[in-house]
């Protein structure tokens, strides 16, 4: 092994993420489950895992089951854009179509941070632009990473999740995270 930073000797190192898991169709639970599993098998390594949470569906599309909603705290060698493709690509695996803008879906992965990273591309900007505006996130990220500054907002998850005006409103513990 080399001595000196990663910078200075071309290692790379993890990068601490975050990222949002949400299912309505099917069994929940159970696409929950594959989409922390998968992506597990695809290089993440999760450090924990928020209880399930049962909201109504957000946006304009009202008329579809009610989803299931965790985030995973984990770390990944995967720079952003790479992370992203593999966060689709199992979406993919579990059936998802991406038929209807906010419709229903069997396995929604959001990249929410990466590090300290603000990222700017066409297809993806972290943190996640609605990060700040939905309790259904900010509900299970609080409750495993509540200390966590975001980058642009400069406070926490806590400081974000207490400035929503609906609160924790509509965010309902479904299965708490010490009953896995």
């Amino acid at each position: 092994m080399r001595e000196g930073t990663a910078a200075e000797t071309g290692e790379a190192t993890a990068s601490r993420i975050a990222i949002a898991l949400g299912s309505n169709l099917g069994d929940r639970e159970a696409n929950l489950d594959f989409g922390r599993d998968e992506l597990a098998k695809r290089g993440l390594v999760w450090s924990a895992v928020s209880s399930s949470y049962e909201t109504a569906p957000v946006g304009p599309v009202a008329d579809q089951p009610p989803f299931l909603n965790q985030v995973a705290v984990g770390e990944t060698f995967l720079s952003p854009q790479a992370l992203l493709e593999v966060c689709l690509s199992v979406e993919q695996a579990r059936g998802r179509e991406r038929m209807i803008h906010w419709g229903p879906r069997t396995l929604d992965l959001d990249v929410l941070l990466y590090g300290a990273a603000r990222v700017l591309e066409p297809n993806l900007t972290v943190p996640h632009p609605e990060l700040a505006n939905r309790a259904f996130v900010l509900v299970p990220l609080a409750e495993i990473a509540g200390g966590w500054v975001v980058p642009g907002y400069n406070k926490t998850v806590r400081e974000l999740l207490a400035g929503l005006d609906s609160g924790r409103e509509g965010v309902q513990v479904w299965r708490s995270s010490d009953t896995r």
